[in-house]
């Protein structure tokens, strides 16, 4: 038994930016109840980064509330369109990558998924199963549908085209690939982030094209990352990740900016509106609210045991100075010190805290770096490995050093 068409349009449209059109939508919700037929709803994944974050997984939150009003949830995993790679949102070419690469980030997709779908439920869909059996022909065919004139009304391009920055052809066929998914599927809507907005837009002239209903075009916002300033990414490092621990969850939703809790709660929470209203009263503490707000989403993906013991060892670290349950045990091979001391640079790489020399040196002058509770703000210090050495970097990292 399917809710009542306007239940749905609330839970359908909380965190919607785009619907194309919200009248097409209606009409074919009241469909759905009227022949007992539930609507197939289609978000296509394209796995070209191993890990979800809660910035995309919004649109993945979105499914499945379609899928708890008893609609049908169809998850593309696009390891074809992927080796082409998405333009949305780029200022450049995207690499191309490899088929293999993108068949191992689909397994982790698709665990990860798996944490907000009902995956028993779940149509599950590669898109290589009809792209890979394409003749060069039929490429020709559906490139015919669409005109350069058009393809450049996509923002990324326009920019890109006005700077002089290289487009390439393999580019405008991407919105097309997605759009024939919508028509192999026989999608009824499909979701996206507002940067997907226009491949969404040629699902609907494609299907048209091929005589069909088209589809319901649906975005959700783009959530900015922990630094407040660029859209959450894991290339960026501003990320939260749906699996990561719960102190590291924690840690980094109680950094972002104020001004962006309202809409972390909004998009990556279940609280209602009425709820997020109350905790950002102007009465209430911003600090209060932050932790509402951790809690919620550490709650979201682990559970509320989780949320609560992560928010006392932070009390516990931040308000009373003590150290975390449990720090990480790191060996240090004795070959990699000279004269019996370390490199303190060195030993941010090979405690996974930085990436390059340049990257560990910027953490050092930066201050955030200490050694048992003492900053260390010389790069070119050499250290040596003492009994009980605990090294920190940033508010929420820590190491306990042993030599090996």
């Amino acid at each position: 038994m399917f809710k009542d068409v306007d239940e749905q349009l609330e839970i359908i449209l909380r965190g919607t930016v785009d619907i194309v059109t919200k009248e097409e939508l209606t009409n074919k919700i009241k469909k759905s109840i009227k022949e007992n037929k539930p609507l197939r709803v289609k978000l296509g994944l394209d796995p070209t980064a191993p890990d979800i974050h809660i910035g995309n997984a919004i649109p993945i939150h979105k499914l499945r509330a379609f899928q708890s009003l008893g609609h049908t949830a169809i998850l593309i995993i696009g390891d074809y369109t992927a080796t082409v790679g998405d333009p949305s949102g780029a200022n450049k070419t995207r690499p191309m990558l490899s088929h293999e690469k993108v068949m191992e980030n689909a397994k982790t997709y698709l665990s990860q998924a798996g944490k907000i779908l009902d995956m028993n439920k779940t149509e599950i869909v590669y898109n290589s199963k009809w792209f890979e059996k394409m003749t060069f022909s039929e490429v020709i065919k559906l490139a015919a549908k669409m005109t350069v004139a058009r393809m450049i009304e996509r923002d990324d391009f326009t920019k890109r085209y006005k700077a002089g920055i290289p487009i390439s052809v393999n580019e405008f066929i991407y919105p097309l690939m997605q759009g024939y998914d919508s028509i192999m599927v026989k999608s009824d809507v499909e979701l996206g982030g507002t940067d997907q907005l226009f491949n969404l837009l040629v699902g609907r002239d494609l299907q048209r094209d091929e005589g069909m209903e088209p589809q319901i075009a649906l975005t959700t916002a783009l959530l900015e990352g922990i630094d407040g300033n660029k859209k959450m990414s894991k290339s960026l490092g501003n990320y939260i990740g749906i699996t990561e621990s719960t102190k590291e969850m924690f840690g980094k939703v109680m950094s972002i900016p104020d001004n962006l809790m309202r809409k972390y709660f909004e998009l990556a929470t279940d609280l209602s509106v009425s709820e997020i209203n109350q905790l950002l009263d102007v009465h209430t503490h911003p600090r209060t609210a932050k932790v509402a707000l951790a809690k919620s989403i550490v709650r979201r993906y682990h559970s509320a045991g989780d949320a609560d013991s992560a928010a006392e060892e932070f009390d516990r670290i931040f308000k009373e100075g003590a150290l975390p349950d449990e720090i990480p045990e790191v060996q240090i091979p004795a070959s990699e010190l000279t004269d019996g001391k370390i490199w303190i640079v060195k030993l941010l790489i090979l405690c996974g805290f930085a990436a390059t020399n340049g990257e560990a040196r910027r953490l050092i002058q930066q201050g955030g770096v200490s050694i048992n509770n003492e900053t260390v703000n010389d790069p070119a210090l050499n250290i040596e490995i003492k009994p009980d050495m605990i090294l920190k970097v940033g508010k929420r990292r820590f190491a306990r050093i042993v030599l090996r």
